[in-house]
């Protein structure tokens, strides 16, 4: 059995600056320069937490709230919320700041869930996660929720075996015909 570990011990902070080469010809960081700047961050804080190599096993819908213009810092943040066997859920947090005019949004949010392989690629057991404060217990508790989405519309699980979907879409059990 693995230790447990707090979910604040897998935080990773990640700046980055918007570069002429990183933009689109509305000179905006390009869609998949953010995608491949998550991928980092969340892959350091799976990681941090299992302290293993780990492997991109998803990424949820990432919605394009608000553009990232030329010249602006990228802060993304990115923390482990719930272990399951060998894969990790990390929550990540995309801000936008504009040092000049002092404005600064939070941009993008995003689940990628990550799983920890041995030296020859097979999964390996991780570490429970421990939440510790408000937000990291209401991230905790609704991972099984999110993971068991994952698996059902990635046709891995029935949805009929998704018991903490139940209550989202009002799915009652069959009663019984007699």
């Amino acid at each position: 059995m693995t230790k447990k570990k707090t979910a604040k011990q897998s935080e990773v902070v990640m700046t980055e600056m918007v570069l002429p080469n990183d933009t689109n010809t509305l000179h905006n960081l390009m869609g998949g320069k953010l995608m491949h700047w998550m991928d980092i961050v969340a892959a350091i804080a799976a990681q941090k937490h299992s302290n293993r190599i780990v492997v991109t096993a998803s990424a949820d819908s990432i919605s394009f709230k608000h553009p990232i213009a030329l010249g602006n810092v990228v802060t993304l943040k990115a923390q482990v919320t719930r272990a399951f066997n060998s894969s990790m859920e990390v929550f990540i947090e995309v801000w936008a700041e504009d040092i000049p005019a002092n404005k600064k949004i939070q941009t993008h949010r995003a689940f990628f869930t990550f799983v920890a392989v041995d030296q020859n690629g097979r999964p390996i057991e991780v570490p429970e996660v421990l939440p510790e404060t408000p937000d990291e217990i209401e991230l905790y508790e609704g991972a099984l929720r999110r993971r068991q989405l994952r698996l059902v519309l990635a046709k891995r699980m029935d949805p009929k075996d998704a018991v903490e979907l139940k209550s989202i879409f009002n799915i009652e059990e069959p009663k019984d015909k007699k």
